[in-house]
């Protein structure tokens, strides 16, 4: 599993021209689920974009993590993410999870982010979506588990 996390001041999805998830400042999160990711996996990884220090402290050093910040977070599911790319110039989606199973990851994946009390909005999984960001920073991750 593969989380490209982005610290924004703003992200929004939108699906068919309308927007269907938005958050201010925060994380956006780019969730790829590969075949071999279990639960134990996907809980790991949630609480390691939830608790990542990304957000900078009163003397401004990254220090603090989204809540402690007071942001929100938006949950994208990216298929693309689990994507091996090591060879040629096609990418080959072999590593990547069915459908069933990785929106079973992703939910699962929001759900934790909830359970901590944060602001969490998603994206629509499987849809054709337009995401919109203001990168602050910028300050890009990517985490695996």
């Amino acid at each position: 599993m593969k989380a490209l996390i982005q610290r924004v001041s703003e992200a929004a999805v939108r699906v068919d021209g309308n927007i269907i998830a938005q958050i201010d400042r925060g994380l956006l999160v780019l969730l790829g689920v590969e075949a071999a990711d279990d639960a134990a996996i996907t809980t790991r990884l949630a609480h390691k974009v939830c608790h990542y220090r990304v957000f900078s402290d009163a003397d401004g050093k990254m220090n603090l993590n989204v809540q402690q910040a007071g942001g929100s977070v938006l949950v994208v599911s990216q298929f693309t993410l689990a994507a091996d790319t090591n060879s040629g110039l096609r990418p080959s989606f072999t590593p990547a999870a069915v459908p069933d199973k990785a929106d079973q990851h992703y939910l699962a994946f929001v759900a934790y982010c909830r359970s901590l009390g944060l602001n969490t909005a998603t994206g629509q999984f499987g849809a054709d979506m337009q995401v919109s960001l203001t990168n602050d920073g910028p300050v890009t991750f990517l985490l695996q588990s």
